[in-house]
């Protein structure tokens, strides 16, 4: 009987069969993907259920293989290898196969589930969406989706880790929910699970080309950045959802406008599902800090520090470029 894992391998050199180089090999993966598997298809994100419409290659080696997904009548993308195929299933054949060339191990589907943890002991969770007296999480390390009801969950913000102590575990209509305390919060990029933004079209920046202002002398503080001399710049992956009907506003401007006119609750909602889809969409993040300054400063920075941290994890440590401002995907 032949095992996945050969399966896995007999894909991928069907695949790439006369595909030289990263761009040519991309390419083949992403036209099997359009042979093998009939879209639109049902699959996972985060533990959610989305519609996959495509898998898609746009020439950015660096971003590789995406998914455009639909979720609540939104469009958004993701990297295909986060993309969660019923287990056994083409699309999971494929996705495995990706990942293989991507060096990466195989979709796990043999995690512990969230119903193994023990109720005597403390348990990590992501935020993904706070409600009044509920919030949406994923348990840690097993990615189940799980609403939490206790106090003070309508304190955490999306994308920080929360521990908490659990005390009650059951299922209404299919759904796990858990009850327990909240012991403590942080924010903790590299243990969302997230795929890093990718750093997309470097260029080389030199301070000697650059206007610094009317008078065209640099500014003290630009002192570090002209002595680090010539180097790469880049413009930032934004993730950032589109309505599913291509004549309507894209969602961050649609809560742009709800909030203007007073509908505050909704302009939340309609950011908070856009984390939910996607934690690393960083607009959502800046603009719900926003709009809580006025309530609650130390809230706000919650917020921001989501965003920044989730950014932060893209450069990574050694990181030495440039993120220019010019480029609108930076702002």
């Amino acid at each position: 009987m032949t095992t996945w894992t050969e399966k896995v391998s007999a894909l991928l050199d069907e695949a790439l069969t006369d595909a030289h180089g990263d761009d040519e090999q991309l390419w083949a993966l992403r036209q099997a993907f359009s042979d093998g598997v009939e879209f639109p298809a049902q699959a996972q994100s985060l533990g959610d259920a989305v519609e996959v419409v495509e898998v898609d290659y746009d020439g950015h080696e660096r971003r590789g293989l995406f998914a455009r997904c639909s979720r609540r009548g939104m469009l958004y993308e993701m990297s295909a290898s986060d993309v969660v195929f019923e287990a056994g299933s083409v699309g999971a054949l494929h996705v495995d196969a990706y990942r293989k060339w991507l060096g990466m191990e195989p979709i796990a589907r043999d995690v512990p589930a969230a119903s193994d943890f023990a109720l005597d002991e403390p348990l990590e969770v992501v935020v993904v969406r706070p409600r009044d007296k509920a919030v949406r999480v994923r348990v840690l390390p097993s990615g189940e989706s799980m609403t939490l009801r206790c106090a003070g969950v309508g304190d955490l913000v999306p994308g920080e880790v929360a521990t908490i102590q659990p005390n009650k575990r059951w299922s209404f209509k299919g759904h796990p929910y858990l009850s327990g305390d909240v012991l403590a919060h942080r924010v903790d990029a590299a243990a969302l699970g997230l795929a890093p933004l990718e750093l997309l079209d470097e260029w080389p920046w030199d301070p000697d080309e650059e206007y610094w202002g009317e008078d065209d002398e640099p500014p003290d503080w630009a002192e570090p950045m002209i002595a680090a001399g010539v180097r790469s710049s880049f413009e930032m992956e934004t993730v950032a959802p589109h309505a599913a009907d291509p004549y309507a506003d894209p969602p961050i401007l649609m809560a742009i406008g709800m909030y203007q006119r007073g509908e505050m609750s909704a302009a939340r909602e309609l950011l908070y599902d856009m984390l939910e889809d996607d934690l690393r969409c960083l607009d959502a993040h800046a603009h719900l800090g926003s709009w809580e300054l006025d309530f609650s400063p130390r809230r706000a920075l919650r917020h921001f520090e989501v965003g920044l941290r989730i950014g932060e994890f893209a450069l990574g440590d050694a990181f030495d470029g440039v993120l220019q401002w010019g480029r609108l995907d930076n702002r």
